[in-house]
C-alpha cells in the first residue's frame, strides 16, 4: 500500500499552510502512483485518482486534518487524523486504498505480528549475529568476540543466539516434518 508519512512532511517543510505539491511512489525508478496535496491551516487536502477492480478513474479530493502536540524539547509535531468514517485516531502514517486511512481501518497488521514462532528466533538470532559482526544466516559459521566486548556479554549473547538457532530449527524441522536427531 502506499504511504503516507507526516513526519517526512514535516521534516520536509511542506505543512506550511498554502503550499500545493506533488508526491510520487516509485518502483525501480518508474513511476507508479501520484498524489497532489494543498496545505491550509491544520489540515492537507489530498486530491487524486483512484478506480476500483479495474472500473473507471475516479477523482478524489478530501481534507485530512491535522494535529499538533508539543515536543519536550521545543517545537511542535504533527499528526494525521484518521479521516475514515468514525475513526479520528492520531496517527503518522496513512496508507492508501480508495482512501487514505490509518493502519486499524485498513486492518493491516505488523510484520512481526504475522512471524512464526520459528521466524522470530531467527529473527532474534540474526540480531545477535548483526551486533557480534557476525554475517547474517544461522546456517552461516559464528565468528569471533567482537574487540571491547566484555566476555560475559559476548557468551550471554552466544547462548541467547544458539537457544534461537535452536528454536529456528525445531520450528523449520515440524513445518516439513523432518525427523532430525538431538534436534528439540
Amino acid at each position: 500500500m502506499r504511504t503516507l508519512d507526516i513526519r517526512r512532511l514535516q521534516r520536509d517543510g511542506l505543512l506550511t499552510p498554502g503550499l500545493a505539491f506533488g508526491w510520487q511512489w516509485t518502483r525501480h525508478g518508474v513511476e507508479v502512483a501520484s498524489i497532489q496535496m494543498r496545505t491550509e491551516v491544520d489540515r492537507v487536502i489530498l486530491n487524486y485518482r483512484s478506480r476500483g477492480n479495474g472500473g473507471e478513474w475516479q477523482p478524489i479530493e478530501y481534507p485530512v486534518h491535522l494535529e499538533w502536540t508539543p515536543c519536550h524539547l521545543g517545537g511542535r509535531r504533527a499528526w494525521f487524523l484518521c479521516p475514515a468514517r468514525g475513526c479520528g485516531r492520531r496517527v503518522a502514517i496513512l496508507f492508501g486504498s480508495s482512501i487514505f486511512a490509518c493502519r486499524h481501518c485498513h486492518k493491516l497488521a505488523y510484520p512481526c505480528q504475522r512471524e512464526t514462532d520459528d521466524d522470530r528466533a531467527m529473527r532474534r538470532a540474526d540480531t545477535i549475529r548483526r551486533r557480534l559482526g557476525w554475517e547474517a544466516g544461522i546456517a552461516n559459521p559464528e565468528g569471533g568476540k567482537p574487540k571491547g566486548m566484555h566476555w560475559r556479554t559476548f557468551q550471554r549473547l552466544r547462548a541467547e543466539h544458539d537457544v534461537n538457532v535452536n528454536a529456528s530449527l525445531l520450528g523449520i524441522a515440524r513445518r516439513f516434518r523432518l525427523n532430525i536427531p538431538g534436534l528439540g
